[in-house]
């Protein structure tokens, strides 16, 4: 890849930060010698997709969630990163041609979320195991006082099985916090490529490795071969009373066959974050299903989140301008 221009560049934001992140960022941007703009159309929500900016056709680097489209059509636009692990919306193959084609970059923020998210999945874990859950619905209805049921139903995460589909930042820290508990951990992704820790298979053997998996840790995107990836065939595969979470994608899941396979007791229990429609309604059966157990797309969740984007982002943006157009974290393109 060819060297950035020395120039000062111009970075335009649309992501709304507190008074003090902001001031943190055009800090940091200042002292590396370059200018910040702020869009008139910036969001708190990572996840809301950015409006198309007239300012964004002034700037050299975008950080927030700007507009595809428009992306594609200024080509003075060398790097854009985004404000959240994933990145359906820029996950088409046009749009990384395009960045490509004008040798630039391309970076999310995985390293700022991986943390909370893996943390996440090992609390539900850890809630399961330790029957928290039923505890805390007998404090909230009957008090009722189930010893023996809860103490015998309590179970150890020493020695399962955790089955991952997909195998990237979230997944190798997730694979970190587990390795004391001396788990087996199984990942499927396309490249069948070894990692420490894990045993990586591809995706015909995934029939066989539910039926052994006593967690199954869905981490898949959104892309047209992903949705409905856990579908009631392969929920039937699953080993009965295996337990589900979802922190990936929620177009990626099946929820009617979802539903079934916990009415049913195949899946002794699932955890949700994400949803096909957010917020999920009121009246989704989801709510209700049994053992069936909501957050509101809070895995990724962390009190210093915006903080932590801008040091990512000023971090990569102290190697671009470096000029050696390496050292970036997390670039995709």
């Amino acid at each position: 890849m060819s060297s950035p221009s020395p120039k000062p560049l111009t970075i335009w934001c649309n992501a709304k930060f507190s008074d003090d992140v902001s001031r943190q960022l055009e800090e940091g941007v200042g002292a590396l010698g370059h200018r910040l703009v702020f869009s008139e159309f910036c969001s708190a929500s990572v996840l809301d997709a950015g409006k198309p900016d007239p300012l964004l056709a002034t700037a050299d680097v975008a950080l927030g969630q700007p507009d595809v489209a428009q992306c594609m059509s200024l080509p003075a636009l060398r790097w854009i990163e985004v404000t959240t692990a994933g990145y359906t919306r820029y996950d088409r193959e046009d749009f990384q041609d395009a960045i490509r084609a004008r040798d630039g970059a391309f970076t999310n923020a995985s390293h700022v979320f991986a943390e909370p998210c893996a943390q996440h999945v090992l609390a539900m874990m850890l809630a399961f195991a330790r029957q928290l859950l039923p505890s805390h619905r007998d404090q909230l209805s009957d008090r009722s006082w189930h010893y023996f049921e809860r103490r015998y139903d309590s179970r150890l995460l020493n020695g399962e099985t955790v089955l991952m589909l997909g195998y990237g930042t979230i997944a190798r820290r997730l694979t970190e916090l587990l390795a004391p508990f001396g788990m087996r951990i199984v990942a499927v992704r396309r490249r069948a490529i070894s990692e420490p820790g894990v045993h990586i298979i591809p995706e015909d053997r995934v029939s066989a490795a539910l039926a052994g998996a006593d967690h199954i840790v869905n981490l898949l995107s959104d892309n047209e071969t992903t949705r409905n990836y856990v579908n009631a065939r392969r929920l039937s595969c699953c080993k009965p009373g295996a337990k589900f979470y979802n922190i990936g994608r929620g177009t990626t899941v099946d929820h009617r066959a979802l539903v079934d396979a916990l009415e049913s007791g195949r899946l002794a229990a699932a955890y949700l974050d994400v949803f096909e429609t957010e917020p999920l309604p009121p009246a989704d059966p989801l709510w209700t299903t049994r053992n069936c157990y909501i957050t509101p797309h809070t895995a990724g969740g962390r009190r210093d989140q915006d903080a932590a984007i801008v040091r990512h982002f000023l971090e990569n943006l102290a190697a671009w301008t470096r000029q050696k157009g390496g050292g970036m974290i997390d670039r995709i393109v």
